[in-house]
């Protein structure tokens, strides 16, 4: 009843008061609002990125020329264009000299296709993919219609294509695409088959490509430009293992020196995530600063609006005094009030900090999310804060004199 009690007085103090309480509860709800709408949009993006990563395989690492992120600068990035590309003949001899991996998908690409059909065009964006039987392995791509290359296409460089949803949608509105010809740039392929729908990450389509045997992509678009292989482990128990003998081979491979460091990079998802976690590092701790200074300058507001609030009820503190009010009722009372005051604030704070992360995320395309964890916290930065700031008030309250306090006007 006590705490019933005390939230109702808190709901009356912010009603009779407006335009302060507006002030005091505004602090909470931005420091609030700063932080829940940062963690929100990161958690949502974050949660996409893994999906996608997930999707290339748990038991699955990509060896390529650039890492995934790059940082530190010119020299770094100098550094990294300055390596050896990787070469389809270096994936071919890994996949000979190594043991362990079940699939060593190799792929070149090349960006910023136009594909067209009849009278039909796409935008000058299609990914094109040039790659070996064993990438699709790797990747588990599901297939919509028709069918995957085989290993005979490759070798005989059969001209065939299999395209991703995109670009169906857009060349193929009416008809089927399996069996048509299609032109990407001045070369024609015959289109086998259609993949299934991958769908976007942070807005980019997973979609808008087109896969072709590896050898009729070098003869097309040129061999100079570095392959990326993507390697599937037996299993995830033996993925360690299975880098270790790729990293060993592809070094004696690629002619590194003992000592030297890898001139190729291994990525992982893990890998992936952990970087993503170290760029977005920054954001949380610039959230974390602005709600750290809203939630300050709110707590003083809480702690003044108490204040008022004990010396405008000076007398009915008296009276319950003088009924056999004891000091720590007075002092759970007020320190209830400044609690119930600061949840006001942090509710409203962390239901547009939700709304905002999750129209951040809607603007990526990006799944929903509700972080309960930041939601939890939130709530319970919003108590402490009504706690440190509402015990100096209520403490005041409760060491008043009754006599005093019943003379009080």
């Amino acid at each position: 009843m006590l705490i019933l009690e005390s939230i109702k007085l808190a709901y009356q103090s912010i009603i009779g008061s407006k335009l302060r309480s507006f002030l005091t509860l505004l602090g909470i709800a931005i420091g609030l609002f700063s932080i829940i709408i940062v963690m929100t949009a990161i958690s949502a993006i974050q949660q996409n990125i893994v999906d996608a990563f997930n999707e290339i395989g748990a038991n699955n690492f990509f060896v390529q020329k650039y890492p995934a992120f790059q940082a530190g600068g010119p020299h770094a990035r100098r550094q990294y264009r300055n390596r050896k590309d990787l070469t389809p003949y270096e994936g071919e001899k890994l996949r000979e000299m190594t043991e362990l991996p079940a699939a060593v998908g190799i792929v070149l690409n090349a960006t910023g296709r136009v594909v067209r059909f009849r009278n039909e065009k796409t935008n000058p964006t299609v990914y094109v993919a040039g790659t070996n039987v064993d990438y699709f392995v790797a990747l588990d791509l599901e297939m919509e219609d028709g069918r995957m290359y085989t290993n005979a296409d490759v070798e005989l460089s059969r001209p065939v294509a299999v395209l991703g949803h995109d670009v169906v949608d857009k060349l193929f509105k009416n008809i089927s695409p399996v069996g048509q010809t299609i032109r990407v740039d001045k070369f024609e392929f015959e289109v086998i088959g259609t993949f299934a729908k991958r769908g976007t990450v942070l807005g980019q389509s997973q979609d808008n490509f087109v896969c072709i045997p590896l050898p009729v992509f070098q003869k097309y678009f040129g061999r100079e430009r570095s392959a990326s292989f993507l390697i599937m482990a037996p299993s995830k128990d033996l993925i360690q293992e299975t880098m270790d003998e790729v990293i060993g081979a592809l070094r004696l491979i690629r002619g590194v020196a003992p000592g030297e460091d890898n001139d190729f990079e291994i990525v992982t998802n893990d890998q992936l995530t952990e970087q993503f976690n170290e760029l977005t590092k920054y954001f949380r701790l610039g959230a974390a600063v602005i709600a750290f200074i809203a939630l300050i300058a709110a707590g003083v507001g809480i702690m003044n609006i108490m204040l008022v609030s004990v010396t405008e009820r000076t007398k009915e503190i008296g009276i319950r005094k003088a009924v056999g009010a004891q000091k720590k009722n007075i002092l759970t009372q007020f320190v209830i009030e400044a609690v119930a005051l600061s949840w006001f604030g942090g509710l409203i704070g962390i239901a547009l900090g939700l709304i905002g992360g999750n129209i951040v995320a809607l603007y990526l395309s990006v799944s929903l999310i509700l972080p309960i964890d930041w939601i939890v916290i939130g709530l319970i930065i919003t108590t402490v804060v009504g706690v440190v700031f509402g015990v100096y008030p209520a403490m005041k309250a409760a060491n008043l004199d009754p006599i005093e306090a019943l003379r009080y006007e």
